[in-house]
């Protein structure tokens, strides 16, 4: 009875924070329809200031719809009688009284942060779950029983937010914890937006959340410094971020830019990688100098001197002519491409010379422009200055440097082991990889790029946008940074990803990078001309890398690029991984690093992980179909992961698309249909995501099937000597389920040693 009490004391504060919000949305949808129901003259400054307010309702409208899910979830009571409600978004009445506390706010703090130890001056926290506008329940944690009085002593509530947050079956999306959120975590999310700051964390500590919402947070915090120039937020994969999508449109928040390593270069999008040997060389910084001697080798002197046909004239192009040419295009310090103007035009004049004495003048006089053009028209001319100073594109000389063996050893030479150049050499046209991209920004930043928006332009937008707003007395509702970038094109989010996506000489405000530990030294060295601030947040788990590295820690992968100067927090409770399927990953773990911490979970889990042994490959394929729709069954509702080696993707996708039945009308729920499978970047919508270990990164499941782990993380080499290789991939695979873990082995693999032998059925 009193659990209904409560129930329906929080429906009416919900009502009626709904029936704001629809108020809200109501009034900002009549301005918009008046707005767009104006009549305005012909000229462009009217239409501009129309469609600037009616792209501004417009999001407007957008942030209100996207608060429509959990839109109040929680409150806080201090021992002064005050009670605060925390939500998605805030809220004010028509009189400006505050009636929702935005999460972000520094006044909902304490709803994170306080404990009955240090209780903030609070007496209770309260979770409000909710389906859609209905109070499904409320759950209480007293921070200060002293300063409760009797009635609300009688009404506290308690089944545990984060337990039943932990409970729920995955949807295949990442949702947002905003309602969730634990101390630790908080505490991170809202640390100072200035410098580096890196987030380890094990499996299900929630540090991809953290990441995300303090994207969100730092975009409520900071608008004015990071807003306009955006937030890069970096992901292993296109899985992961497809997987992840939806979480900051869910905060409120769109002004952040999704990107891969293989995205992170205007007109390039891959996902092909490079063999690990080749990655290990390409991602390292002695890179740098190969780039650099390999754009200087297309600066050369001639070795002897050439004679050039102008017309009927024939004149001499000497070594020391070019060289003189080089040194002062390269004295102006500008680009390959940039300085290449400065050689052109200081050979020229010297040939215009050379020309102006077959001609029989002492020197060109007024004719040096007509000497100048029958110059830029004569083939040989045109021919040696290209040969001395070639105009580049990056995708040009990578090609070069990678395929052409003279090119490659002399840019090598004394810089890498001949072992690694050999490794780098590759046919003539061949794909770009992930692990290029780093090396095809350095070689644009080498030879130049076309020029970004100009800042004049921007502050022509600025000024007009503020004459607009004083004209009109609209500063209360809109300021005129906001119709800057309206004029400037239509949303500031949308303009942000568009510009970013096509001007590799864009920063940004804020970076996250997720995974950060697979991140090499030249992708690191790329994601910093971006943020040249070098402020960033980097989440990752050095036990999940995959070259294993027990001496690499977060000092010796930043020192290159900030030195010392970078924080590093901890978080060290496991809240999705429970400790049955932790175990076994966590021994695997202990054995083989252990100088490194391990996660601790905080619920035992109901379900063991099983290792099903084999006699052949074949055999483990042909009962694939069996355990996988008996694993889906035990987890009705919720989402299955097969994670398969690279080499056994073509096997398994055959296997399961002849033995899993087609969509039938009218079939069970729980039977396993074919097209609730899978692959690639869009398998998390589907039922049932075949994903390799590397695209799994990031992600979580009810239950997960690790297929022939020996060719994940092979254990030994020649079946005697140990090693770590595969290791993180390996334990990344292990601990993506919530539930129930299914291990399929044909082989011998690192777990042997870790589970009881499960004959198959």
């Amino acid at each position: 009875m009193t659990e209904r009490r409560e129930i329906a004391h929080e429906q009416v504060r919900i009502d009626t924070l709904y029936g704001r919000l629809d108020e809200l949305r109501a009034e900002t949808r009549a301005s918009l329809d008046a707005v767009r129901r104006a009549k305005v003259g012909g000229h462009h400054q009217n239409r501009s200031e129309r469609d600037a307010f009616a792209t501004m309702y417009e999001d407007t409208l957008i942030r209100y719809q996207s608060a429509e899910e959990g839109l109040c979830f929680g409150r806080i009571d201090t021992a002064s009688g005050e009670t605060t409600y925390v939500g998605r978004i805030g809220l004010s009445d028509a009189h400006r009284q505050q009636m929702l506390m935005d999460w972000r706010a520094p006044a909902s703090e304490p709803f994170y942060r306080a404990t009955p130890a240090q209780p903030a001056g609070l007496t209770r926290r309260r979770h409000i779950a909710t389906r859609g506008r209905t109070v499904t329940g409320v759950e209480d944690q007293v921070l200060d029983a002293a300063g409760l009085t009797e009635d609300e002593r009688s009404g506290l509530q308690g089944e545990g937010a984060l337990m039943a947050a932990l409970g729920a079956r995955r949807t295949g999306r990442m949702g947002d914890i905003v309602a969730t959120i634990q101390g630790e975590q908080d505490a991170i999310i809202r640390r100072d937006l200035a410098g580096t700051l890196v987030v380890q964390g094990g499996p299900g500590t929630g540090k991809t959340a953290v990441a995300l919402h303090r994207a969100a947070y730092l975009l409520y915090r900071h608008r004015e410094r990071i807003a306009k120039s955006g937030v890069l937020l970096v992901g292993p994969s296109p899985v992961f971020l497809r997987y992840i999508e939806r979480v900051l449109p869910s905060l409120g928040e769109t002004g952040a830019v999704l990107l891969t390593p293989g995205q992170l270069t205007p007109g390039v999008d891959t996902t092909l990688r490079d063999a690990p040997a080749v990655a290990a060389v390409k991602g390292d910084l002695r890179m740098v100098d190969v780039i650099r001697r390999m754009v200087r080798s297309y600066q050369r002197v001639p070795g002897e001197d050439q004679q050039l046909k102008v017309g009927p004239y024939t004149i001499v192009l000497t070594p020391a002519d070019v060289r003189s040419a080089r040194e002062r295009a390269r004295r102006t310090g500008d680009v390959h491409n940039a300085a290449r103007t400065a050689f052109v035009q200081a050979l020229l004049r010297t040939l215009a010379d050379r020309l102006a004495h077959a001609q029989g003048m002492d020197s060109p006089g007024e004719r040096l422009p007509e000497l100048l053009d029958d110059l830029r028209a004569a083939r040989d001319v045109r021919v040696a200055v290209n040969l001395c100073w070639l105009p580049l594109t990056p995708a040009g000389v990578l090609d070069a440097l990678l395929s052409k063996q003279h090119r490659l050893t002399h840019a090598t030479s004394g810089v890498l082991r001949a072992a690694e150049t050999r490794a780098l050499l590759r046919p003539k046209g061949a794909p770009i990889t992930v692990e290029d991209v780093p090396l095809l920004d350095e070689i644009a930043e080498l030879i130049g790029t076309e020029s970004a928006p100009t800042a004049n332009r921007e502050d022509a937008e600025r000024e007009y946008a503020e004459a607009v707003v004083e004209m009109t007395g609209t500063g209360a509702m809109v300021g005129a940074e906001q119709l800057a970038q309206r004029y400037a094109g239509a949303d500031p989010a949308q303009a942000i990803a568009d510009r970013a996506a096509h001007d590799r000489e864009w920063t940004f405000g804020h970076l996250v990078a997720d995974e950060a530990q697979e991140l090499s030294p030249m992708q690191l060295r790329l994601l910093f001309r971006r943020v040249p601030s070098k402020s960033a947040t980097l989440v990752g788990d050095l036990a999940q890398a995959t070259a294993a590295d027990p001496t690499r820690t977060w000092h010796t992968i930043l020192a290159p690029h900030v030195g010392d100067r970078f924080g590093l927090e901890e978080l060290t409770v496991s809240y999705r991984t429970p400790r049955s399927i932790m175990r076994p990953a966590n021994a695997l773990l202990a054995d083989r690093f252990p100088d490194l911490a391990l996660p601790a979970s905080v619920r035992e889990g109901d379900s063991e992980p099983r290792l099903l042994r084999y006699d052949s490959v074949s055999g483990l394929a042909d009962t694939l179909p069996r355990i996988l729709a008996e694993e889906a069954r035990a987890v009705a509702g919720g989402r299955v992961a097969v994670i398969v080696p690279d080499g056994l993707l073509e096997l398994v996708e055959h296997t399961l698309a002849a033995s899993l039945p087609p969509v039938a009308d009218g079939a069970a729920e729980d039977v396993l249909q074919a097209a609730h499978v899978g692959y690639g970047p869009t398998a998390i919508d589907r039922r049932v995501a075949v994903l390799t270990p590397h695209e799994v990164k990031g992600l979580e499941f009810d239950a997960v099937l690790v297929v022939e782990p020996a060719l994940i993380a092979p254990g030994s080499e020649g079946g005697d000597t140990p090693t770590d290789s595969g290791v993180g991939a390996l334990y990344v695979a292990l601990t993506r389920s919530m539930s129930r873990l299914v291990i399929l082995a044909a082989n011998p693999s690192l777990l042997d040693s870790y589970f009881e032998d499960t004959p198959a059925e």
